[in-house]
């Protein structure tokens, strides 16, 4: 009989039996098997449910991208827990306030993180564990009455056991079911304090399902994962690849001819981009001398990719299927284009992704007819539960649908359909620019400004305008060796753009600033001062 987990541990334990020696997780020199992947978070599961973690409880994961942190999620899902993933990077007072916004009852850290965990615990009291991984000689001695270390745990032979349902002799089952809740996945909060989003089993495996579906992924595939998991973009390539039996590769992409490297190496066929990483590779000098051919598919997602980026990556990898994608944390995965539809209408972002559906919608809630702007709404059992802590967040985002007792996700992101349903992104609400009373895209700005072959990377934003309402700044970074000509870049404008879509103000910059996921910075970008009429420098 075909087993068909429900729940996320269970695909480790499945896979763990169809395939314990083959590779998991690959980081540096380490490569670890499923079975060894089962075995040690099983063993975690133990010593948090002996530590008093109890089912629904959550537990803070505040690791670099590696098999530790792999191991965290799914032990903490076996002792029926709450995983929520942070960025290692974070600052004391954000890890502070999510310990205390999620009730975690306990961390799991590095000790190279010792001095920032030690002042965010400080004022968390609900924080009562803290599992250090790395040398114990380094676990701050005011923490060893609420210390464990990772490597007795890991040497420890008890482990929760991990027969699957059904299975004669089942041992110290958590009781989870697909309704409790899997993890906690905070935004950035760029506009305020980070949300956490309630995502259950369900609504996870319902995502990976979907996604694995229109990628035809294998057991024979290899991930390269360069964004942090505490992105859910990163951490699905996890999930996924578990789920269906693949391998994941842990780079980071700090030095693109690395990863180049470690595609050739690894012979790695899925490689997860977001925009700005896309920018780097067509960066890279000479990419023919790498053997690149074990490349089956690209993905992008995040943002959507600047057409004259996917023409470039069509070009540059003809052989390999490139899947543009939009999608928000609040559902994980909203559409996809067709890799065969990429070169006829390389702007759009697709249709629904399987088992869900998407409806533009104007501000009276109608549906909007081809070419009309509208709000995108999302219907489908990937939406998930709504903001941790924040009800009144959570009514204006999730709301009732047509069926009575179903919500619907309102993305806050505007798009227009074309006469065959392929969306088109056109920029988040709050983000859409109102000039001379024209609402303008500023994803459309953006395509035309990186048609220049001169320009590497645009960001556009609206700026307050005595005459205009707004005005339209364009920061631009260039291509290597290519000179900051401010004129020819409003000569390419004003051939491919309304009067009142051109830029008033152009600044050009040495690198973009990026958030944490690797997406453009808009609110540092909002607070760069203006500096003068021209504002080229």
């Amino acid at each position: 009989m075909l087993f068909d987990p429900t729940l996320i541990h269970e695909c480790l334990t499945h896979t763990a039996r169809r395939f314990p020696d083959k590779t998991a997780v690959v980081a540096g020199a380490q490569r670890w098997n499923y079975r060894d992947l089962e075995k040690c978070s099983g063993r975690l599961a133990a010593a948090l449910v002996e530590a008093g973690v109890r089912r629904h409880d959550r537990v803070v994961v505040f690791l670099d991208n590696s098999p530790e942190s792999v191991i965290s999620l799914y032990g903490i899902l076996k002792a029926g827990g709450t995983f929520v993933i942070l960025n290692s990077a974070m600052k004391a007072m954000k890890l502070s306030y999510i310990l205390r916004d999620s009730g975690a009852v306990a961390l799991i850290a590095h000790v190279a993180k010792a001095n920032v965990v030690e002042e965010a615990v400080r004022n968390a009291p609900a924080c009562s564990r803290v599992i250090w991984v790395g040398d114990r000689k380094f676990i701050p001695e005011g923490h060893a009455s609420r210390s464990l270390s990772w490597g007795e745990i890991l040497r420890s032979s008890t482990e929760i056991d991990g027969s699957l349902p059904g299975e004669q002799g089942r041992g110290k089952g958590s009781g989870t079911i697909d309704q409790d809740l899997a993890a906690l996945i905070y935004t950035s909060g760029s506009t305020g304090e980070p949300k956490g989003v309630m995502s259950t089993h369900h609504n996870m495996m319902s995502a990976t399902r979907s996604i694995i579906q229109y990628l035809e992924n294998r057991h024979d595939d290899i991930i390269l994962d360069v964004l942090p998991l505490s992105f859910d973009y990163g951490l699905y390539q996890v999930l996924m690849s578990v789920r269906f039996g693949g391998t994941v590769v842990f780079e980071s992409f700090l030095y693109p001819v690395k990863v180049m490297q470690c595609v050739e190496k690894e012979r790695v066929t899925g490689l997860p981009l977001v925009p700005t990483i896309a920018a780097f590779l067509l960066k890279i000098q000479d990419l023919a001398k790498y053997d690149l051919r074990s490349l089956r598919y690209m993905t992008n997602t995040g943002a959507a990719l600047p057409v004259e980026h996917i023409r470039r990556l069509r070009s540059l990898f003809p052989d390999v299927k490139l899947f543009s994608m939009f999608g928000l944390t609040e559902c994980k995965r909203v559409c996809f284009l067709p890799p065969e539809e990429v070169d006829r209408r390389p702007a759009s972002v697709g249709k629904a992704i399987p088992n869900s559906e998407v409806f533009l919608l104007d501000e009276q809630g109608r549906e909007v007819g081809p070419g009309e702007v509208g709000e995108l709404v999302i219907r489908g059992s990937n939406i998930m539960r709504g903001y941790w802590n924040a009800p009144d967040i959570t009514a204006k985002t999730y709301r009732p649908g047509r069926i009575p007792g179903e919500t619907w996700l309102y993305s806050g992101d505007y798009f227009r359909h074309d006469e065959e349903g392929f969306l088109y992104f056109l920029g988040r609400k709050d983000d859409m620019i109102k000039s001379k009373g024209e609402r303008v895209s500023p994803k459309e700005v953006e395509n035309v400004l990186c048609d220049l072959e001169t320009v590497a990377e645009a960001a556009v934003i609206g700026v307050a305008d005595e005459i205009l309402g707004q005005a339209i700044r364009a920061f631009l970074v260039l291509r290597d060796g290519a000179e900051p000509k401010e004129t020819d870049i409003l000569r390419h404008c004003s051939s491919r753009l309304e009067p009142f879509m051109m830029p008033k103000y152009i600044k050009f910059l040495a690198e973009m600033p990026k958030t944490a996921n690797g997406k453009i910075d808009k609110e540092h970008l909002r607070n760069i001062p203006l500096t003068g009429g021209t504002d080229a420098g």
